[in-house]
This record gives structure tokens, sequence and C-alpha cells, in this order.
């Protein structure tokens, strides 16, 4: 059904009309502290529909070297439909979708906790999220609070794809809210997994062979295995675009204005968004650690210990630690990694100066008496579904 009617030409309006800036308006979004009521669902606006050239062009900025996000014949041979779109272009959407409601008044993302990717998304598959507050935790009058909360990711048949916990420090409004911003948590479902599956397709013959290093398998790897990942990846302005094109909507990335305003050590060029500086991370790891993987199944106890700017060198490097079972289907196991992000220096150089302290969580050194790493950028758990030889 369509419709069809008239349109006349348009006439210029504004010279014979007085702007009256007592008329004016302005919207703000995000949410205070007060309005982080516990149980309240939030459901985010827009929602995004993935095209092959996004997820192909995020897969190569990124760094991703596992071929199950670049070659089709690969992924399908593999049991894939198509290349599934990379995991980290889904946390980030998804994230990002959610930023508007959960973190746009947001001080500081504290961490990422229990994030699991249950299925593939493919291209032309639309996205959209939820978010549930778990909890809110005051810290006296005037001071930021701390928000605990669970998001979903869900795809157009509202199966669940991701499903992550986060915190962020937010700071209070000052004066009581007028009202609850959504009285529909009762009505919204959240499907939720306490226990969690994941769905994968099964390939219907061996694993082609050849596009991959023959050093990534999980027979090449051992518990205590620090890697070092030999090249690092500048940064430039280039992470206002992705930025933007993953739909985050934070000032604090993207307007000088507002970056420069802020008052205290946040003060100056807008800060490269967190999701990014992972998914760079991970991409520099994936040649030595997951170009191999059928899957990754998701991450914990990840930290941004400092923020990065256009500019900086990111580096990284992997400690293994553990190897595990996996579905005997699939004949892979389960390779759990701690991934660790420096700045400005390479990983080699990190590794020979600060050794073991690297590997601290930076939140653990001052009851252990040790100095924080000023140019450690990052630390974070991952676990992905790695084949066997």
């Amino acid at each position: 059904m369509s419709v069809t009617f008239s349109s006349p030409p348009q006439q210029e309006l504004a010279p014979d009309q007085e702007a009256t800036p007592d008329c004016a308006r302005f919207p703000r979004y995000g949410r205070h502290l007060e309005h982080f009521v516990p149980g309240t669902v939030f459901q985010h606006p827009r929602g995004f529909t993935v095209d092959k050239g996004v997820a192909r062009s995020f897969a190569a900025a990124f760094l991703q070297a596992n071929p199950l996000y670049l070659n089709d014949e690969y992924a399908q041979a593999h049991g894939f439909p198509a290349s599934p779109v990379c995991p980290q272009l889904v946390f980030n959407l998804v994230l990002s979708l959610g930023v508007q409601n959960d973190s746009e008044k947001a001080m500081a993302n504290l961490g990422y906790y229990n994030a699991q990717f249950l299925r593939p998304v493919y291209p032309g598959d639309t996205l959209r999220a939820l978010t549930r507050v778990h909890d809110c935790r005051e810290r006296g009058e005037g001071k930021p609070g701390i928000v605990h909360i669970h998001t979903l990711g869900l795809n157009q048949s509202d199966r669940v794809v991701l499903q992550y916990e986060r915190k962020i420090m937010v700071p209070p409004s000052g004066r009581p809210p007028a009202q609850t911003p959504t009285d529909r948590a009762e009505t919204l479902a959240f499907p939720w997994q306490e226990e969690a599956h994941v769905e994968l397709p099964v390939a219907n013959g061996p694993y082609p062979k050849g596009l991959t290093g023959e050093k990534t398998y999980l027979e090449d790897f051992e518990p205590g295995d620090i890697i070092v990942h030999e090249h690092g990846r500048t940064i430039t302005d280039e992470h206002m675009y992705w930025t933007c094109l993953v739909g985050n909507m934070h000032p604090l990335h993207t307007d000088r204005i507002y970056s420069t305003g802020l008052g205290g050590p946040m003060s100056g060029e807008p800060i490269v968004y967190g999701g990014l500086v992972f998914a760079w991370l991970e991409g520099l790891a994936s040649r030595d650690v997951s170009e191999n993987a059928l899957w990754e199944l998701g991450f914990t106890e990840g930290y941004h210990t400092q923020p990065a700017q256009s500019g900086d060198t990111v580096a990284a490097l992997s400690r293994i630690l553990s190897i595990d079972p996996g579905p005997p289907e699939l004949d892979a196991g389960i390779l759990t990694l701690q991934l660790v992000g420096v700045k400005n220096v390479s990983g080699s150089k990190a590794l020979g100066e600060f050794g073991p302290d690297l590997f601290i969580k930076e939140n653990d050194k001052k009851k252990l008496g040790k100095e924080k790493i000023s140019s450690k950028i990052f630390e974070i758990e991952q676990r992905f579904l790695v084949k066997q030889r």
C-alpha cells in the first residue's frame, strides 16, 4: 500500500518570524544516577542492520586475521552459511546502541563482565539492544555512584546473540527525579540466560587448511605461555569515524569542545572509544592466538586502565591461562587467555621493563604495594573455541 498527496512548492518563512530565545529547548540525553532503578528495563532506540560492506571493513580495519570473518568459502566449509560478522563488531554495535540510555552521562566505564556470544550474526541481520539495571550503589551525597547493568543484543528473530554485564560510574543530578525514565520493566521481556548455551554450526567435512598459520592450533598452546605480538597500531582521527559508524553517541569521543571543556584529568582531546581499543588489540593478537578459532566465546574482567587518544600507538600481549575440552562434535577446545594492551611502547619493551607486573590487575597493585603502569591501557580475559590440528 502507498499514498499519494499534493506537495506544493515550499515558501521561505523565516524572515517574517522572529526568533525568541525564550522558546529555545535544550534536549539532553543519558541518565543520572537516580534514574537507574534496579529491575528497570531500557529498550534502546534505533537498532542496526549490518551489511556485508560494514562487516568486511570492520574486520579489515581492526586487523582480524581469522578468515572466518573474511572469506565466505572458508566460513561455509566450517558449516556457516556465510562469513559471520566479527564478534567485536557485534559487541561494539550492541554497546553503542545502549549509550543514549546507559552511559551518555557516565564519567567512566569501569569494566566488562561475563560477555557471551551465543550465536552468529550474519550480514543482513538487524540488531537491537535491551538493558536491565541490576544494581545501583550510591557512594555519598553528591558523589558519583556505581551502576551495574545487564545488556542483551537480539537479532530480528528476537534471539539473543550477545549478553554481557557492565559497570559504569554515573553522577547524580543533584535533585530528585521527576519520574522514572521508564515504567515498562514489567512489560518488556528480558531473556537473559543464567546458564547460557552457544549455538554454532557443524562442518560437513574436514576443515580446510592452508589459509591459516601452522602454529595456532589448540595443541600449539600451553598454560603459562606469554605471546608478545610483534606489531602495534597507530590510531588516527579515524577513531571518530568508527565511533559514529557503530552508533556511539558519547561526545567524549567525537566532540573536541566537549572534551576540552571537562575538568580534571579527562580534559583534553577526544578519547578513543574503549570498545575500538579492545577491537584493535584483539586484532593485533589474532594472527598469533585466534586465527584458527571457530568462535569467540566471550570475555570477562575487562578494564580500560588508561585512555588512548589520536596519535597513540597501541600494542598487545597475550598470556595463556587454560586449555579445556570443547564440544566433541567440533573437534576443538577452549583456549582462555589474558589480553593486555599498552600504548606508545612495544609489547617486547613493556614485558622487558615490567615483567610479571604487566599481568597483574591495575586495581590490585595498591594492596600489593606495587606501582600502576602508566603505559598499560587495557586488560581482559577471553575465551576462544580453537580447532585441534
